[in-house]
Parts: structure tokens; C-alpha cells; sequence
């Protein structure tokens, strides 16, 4: 036994399905800990297969080539004094179970299984996996250790299990993805276990983006008494090595090293890079293409898109229309200006004239209404398609929350594209996020450092531009009543009644839920983009398109 333990935790991006690529990131990781003397390397939850690998697991030669790939690190240990801590699938003849395997000098020296599987919207884990029995501890360099799985210490039950059987520490991997105030509620969650165990606990979580999920990292280590004693990097890849020492009252950590959380305000932009750059960087894209119209969605989705890819990889068109005005213009090249992108200027008049006059048989002397403005949108889908499929650029489409959530979004038109930044953002956040930007370079951004919005842009009253002197206000309630019954309607699930006794007019709560219903279909078909809030459409709230339900409980 050893009263003197050097652990490592290995925060890295695997990617899902990657299994030659996350095992030569492991191999990497075991060479740094045995560089820096290391007695435990561990991993994040269902490292080797990337978390979270979905229906994946259905197929017999993933499981049995990654259960192999596991047995390759594990062998790897062989002549180290490192031991590992793997989270990987692994079956027996109970199953398919989410599991850890503990390998030492070349051999698995145990096994452990995650006893309490999730089965919310974003991870379903009962359709995969067979949970274990509640899990002893493993002993390692002579010392009893504690492997809960990630929702295991969402419940109480498998921690006091293994204090009850001699835990002395608790090593605990875990992909926990990114949501707003998400770093601090798993912090509470892990004091909360220690002050009930009393057992320090390191808490490792994996980073990058995945399709619609981000991971943020920010692993992190609570002890008795003393609290927080270790802290790692924010949305971005860390090698976290620390030292603990037996005591008379437990072990310690001798030389935690403790960086500071990103801030609230940082938080969600550095979620969209991250998220962007990995969808773009994983699917095998270098470069990405929007339209950069003069409004506050796309200037912000150009900037993200700089943070995250350099100004180098993005490509910004600006595509006019009679409607479009002078503003509109000038501020959409300052934007492209500032930001160092490619600028172009592609004019959609003489397509769109051309097809609203190959319809005139079809609409014949019906007035103009959304079908002649949604041409506009839609010519403007199919000239930044072209240029991706020609380019091979990805596509970024630029909607925020709010439009998306009453259906205020062309549909095959300013929706096209691969990937949505601005998803889960409601339009008040937009203009908050923009002015943060303005002001502050967030870490591991690529772009200017200050300024790389236009403050007119900022400034202006939104505007589609598909008719003379629109506005959004035309259709839409301001932006902050707009945004504030979307967030008890979608984000709290409030009745109509809760939400007009919160101040609202009736006859517009009734209004927003009706356009709330009949836009799901056209959210169904959206590009995805990072999940931000528990509430996310389409990863967080899934309604059915065929909706029935009426809320009476307002007379």
C-alpha cells in the first residue's frame, strides 16, 4: 500500500466511431503519463468509441473491434508502472454494458459496470446497455479506489456503496455535455457526494463537439474539508496531472492546480466554436460559406465562424434583392472587413424576376403575398448551395431560437446549410453575445480581437428585407416579449395561463403557441447546431409534428 498517489486525467476530443484515432489519442496519453510519472491514467466515459456512439452499438463488428482496441491499450501497459483507467463498451453474457476496465503490466485487472444508465433525449442508454450490480472498489497500488460512472453519481446509492466498502478515493469519467450554468450544477452535484461520503472525488469529463452536443471539459477535483482543489480548462483539451497523499484524515491533494471556469458570459460563444469547428473539422470540411446579409444573426455567425476556422477558411456573400437597402450593403462588407474574410457580391434580381415571371399562368392575378418574398429567400438558398457544392464549403445557415421557434424562417431557403450556430440562441442572446464579442477575445478563438461586429449593425432594427421597409416588428412582437414568452412556453413548459399572469397579452400568448405548433415540421428539417439549453429543439424538445393537444387553461 502507498500513501502517495500521481494521477492523470486525460481531458481529450475523441470522436465518435473513430476507433484507430481515439486509441492512438489514448496511446498518446499513456506515453505523457508515463513522461510525467503517473500511477493512474484515466479516461473519459466510453473513451475509445467517442461518447456518445448511438445505434452504433447495434453493430456486432463496432463492439467486438472496440472491445479489441481496448485490449490493445490494456496491453500496452505492459512494462509501466501506469496503470488505466478505461471507460469503454464491453460485453458479457448479460450484455452490452457501459464499463470500465482497469488494466495493469499489460493485463485487465478488473472490471466495473455503470450501474445507473440515463435515458433522457440526449443519451438513452437503457436502449443499449445492461446495467451493473452496485460496485465494489478496485484496488490499485494497494489503495481501495471508487470508479462510479458518470450518472451513477447523479444518485446517491453507488457512492455510499463504495465508501461503505472502503473507497478511499473516487475517480469518476464522464461525458457531461455543456448547458447553460451546467459547470456549476455538476460542482454541486460532487460536493454534495463528498460531504456525504466523505471521499475526495476527481471528476473527468470529456471535450469537443458532437453533431448537436458539446463538451465542455472543466474536469475538476472536490476533498473533504477543503473543497475545490483541482480545476481544468474550459472547451478545451487538458492533461491534468496532480499529486495526493494519505493523512491521518484522508487523502489530499498535494499540488492542484486550479484554472479558472470561463464565465457566464463566455461560456455559450465558446460552446458555438467549439461546436462549429469540430462539426465542420470531423465531417471533414475545412471551410465554410454563409450569406452575410448587414443583420445581427449572420454578422454574429460570420464571427463565430472566424473564432472558430480562421478568417482564411470562411467565405461570406452578400446576395441583393431590389428590397435590399444601402445600410444593408455598406455594413455588410465593414462586417466582412473587420472580420478579414472572403467578400463576394452575387445579385439574385434578374433569377428572381425570371421565376415570379415564369409563375404568373400558376398565381395569375392573386396578390402578393409570402410566396413572392419566399422566392427571394429560397434563390438566395440556391446560389449559396451552388457555391458549397462547387467550393465544397459547408454551408452555415444563420436563424436564431426565437425565429425558429415561431416558424419565422424560410424553409428550403435562409434555412439551407449543414450546420446552424445560432440554434439554440434566442435573439436577445444574439445581440448580447455580439456586444460581449465586441469587447473581449474569448481563449482559443481565431478571429480579431475587439470591434468585428459594426455597432450600426448592432443598432438597426432587424429586417428580412423582403419588402419595401420591412421590419421583424411588422410580424413579430418586440424581441424581448417575443423571447420572454418562448422561454416560459418552451424553456419552463408553462400553461397559456402562467404565462399571461407573467404580463403577457392573451390574444398574443394564444398567437405564439399557435405558430410555435405548426413550425415544427419546418424545425424538424433544420440544420443542427449546439445545444445550449436543457430545452434545445430537436435535442431537448421534441413535439409531434401531428399535434392535437389544445392548452385550455385559459377560458
Amino acid at each position: 500500500m502507498t500513501d502517495r498517489l500521481t494521477i492523470a486525467l486525460a481531458q481529450l476530443n475523441p470522436k465518435v466511431g473513430d476507433l484507430p484515432g481515439n486509441l492512438a489519442l489514448a496511446r498518446k496519453a499513456l506515453a505523457d503519463a508515463r513522461a510525467a510519472g503517473a500511477d493512474i491514467l484515466m479516461f473519459s466515459e466510453l473513451f475509445l468509441t467517442g461518447y456518445f456512439p448511438d445505434d452504433l452499438m447495434f453493430k456486432p463488428q463496432f463492439v467486438s473491434e472496440a472491445m479489441q482496441a481496448a485490449r490493445d491499450l490494456a496491453a500496452d501497459t505492459a512494462g509501466s508502472d501506469v496503470v488505466v483507467v478505461l471507460p469503454t463498451l464491453w460485453a458479457d453474457r448479460s450484455g452490452l454494458r457501459n464499463a470500465v476496465i482497469v488494466a495493469e503490466d499489460g493485463e485487465i485487472i478488473a472490471t466495473r459496470f455503470k450501474r445507473e444508465l440515463p435515458n433522457s433525449d440526449i443519451f438513452y442508454e437503457k436502449r443499449y446497455f445492461t446495467a451493473g450490480p452496485l460496485p465494489d472498489p478496485v484496488v490499485i497500488k494497494g489503495v481501495p479506489v471508487g470508479i462510479p460512472i458518470c450518472e451513477d453519481v447523479w444518485h446517491t446509492s453507488v457512492c455510499e456503496h463504495l465508501a461503505m466498502r472502503g473507497a478511499e478515493i473516487m475517480l469518476c469519467p464522464n461525458g457531461s455535455p455543456y448547458w447553460t450554468d451546467k459547470q456549476h450544477i455538476r460542482m454541486e452535484l460532487v460536493r454534495a457526494r463528498v460531504a456525504e461520503d466523505n471521499v475526495p472525488m476527481l471528476y473527468l469529463n470529456q471535450v469537443g463537439g458532437q453533431d448537436e452536443i458539446v463538451f465542455d471539459g472543466a474536469s475538476f477535483a472536490i476533498e473533504p474539508g477543503r473543497g475545490l482543489v483541482l480545476q481544468g480548462k474550459s472547451f478545451a483539451t487538458d492533461f491534468i496531472v496532480s499529486t495526493w497523499e494519505r493523512r491521518d484524515t484522508g487523502w489530499t491533494c498535494t499540488d492542484g492546480v486550479v484554472t479558472p471556469l470561463t464565465s457566464t458570459d463566455e461560456a455559450p460563444w465558446r460552446a458555438c466554436v467549439l461546436g462549429l469547428r469540430d462539426y465542420v473539422g470531423k465531417n471533414g470540411f475545412k471551410q465554410v460559406v454563409l450569406g452575410l446579409s448587414g443583420g445581427i444573426d449572420s454578422a454574429v455567425v460570420a464571427a463565430l465562424a472566424v473564432d472558430a476556422l480562421g478568417a482564411e477558411n470562411v467565405h461570406c456573400i452578400m446576395l441583393p434583392y431590389r428590397y435590399t437597402s444601402e445600410a444593408s450593403l455598406k455594413d455588410a462588407k465593414d462586417c466582412a472587413q473587420r472580420l478579414g474574410v472572403r467578400y463576394d457580391v452575387v445579385a439574385i434580381g434578374n433569377p428572381v424576376d425570371d421565376a415570379l415571371a415564369e409563375l404568373v399562368p400558376i398565381f395569375g392575378d392573386r396578390p402578393a403575398d409570402l410566396a413572392e418574398e419566399n422566392i427571394q429567400s429560397r434563390m438566395r438558398g440556391v446560389v449559396l448551395m451552388a457555391v458549397s457544392n462547387k467550393l465544397g464549403s459547408m454551408l452555415l445557415t444563420t436563424g436564431n431560437k426565437s425565429e425558429m421557434g415561431v416558424g419565422y424562417a424560410t424553409i428550403y431557403g435562409d434555412m439551407n446549410g449543414g450546420y446552424n450556430p445560432l440554434k439554440d440562441m434566442f435573439k436577445m442572446e444574439v445581440y448580447r453575445l455580439a456586444d460581449w464579442r465586441n469587447h473581449h477575445l474569448p481563449g482559443d478563438c481565431l478571429g480579431p480581437e475587439r470591434d468585428v461586429i459594426p455597432q450600426a449593425i448592432i443598432d438597426k432594427a432587424p429586417s428580412a428585407e423582403l419588402r419595401p421597409n420591412q421590419t421583424d416588428q411588422d410580424s413579430l412582437p418586440p424581441y424581448p416579449v417575443l423571447d420572454d414568452i418562448l422561454t416560459a412556453m418552451v424553456e419552463e413548459e408553462m400553461s397559456l395561463a402562467q404565462i399571461v399572469a407573467r404580463g403577457h397579452d392573451e390574444a398574443l400568448v394564444r398567437r405564439i403557441e399557435r405558430l410555435l405548433n405548426i413550425a415544427e415540421y419546418k424545425r424538424r428539417q433544420s440544420a443542427p447546431g449546439p445545444k445550449l439549453t436543457p430545452k434545445a429543439f430537436g435535442l431537448g424538445r421534441k413535439y409531434p409534428i401531428t399535434n392535437g393537444f389544445k392548452d385550455h387553461s385559459i377560458g
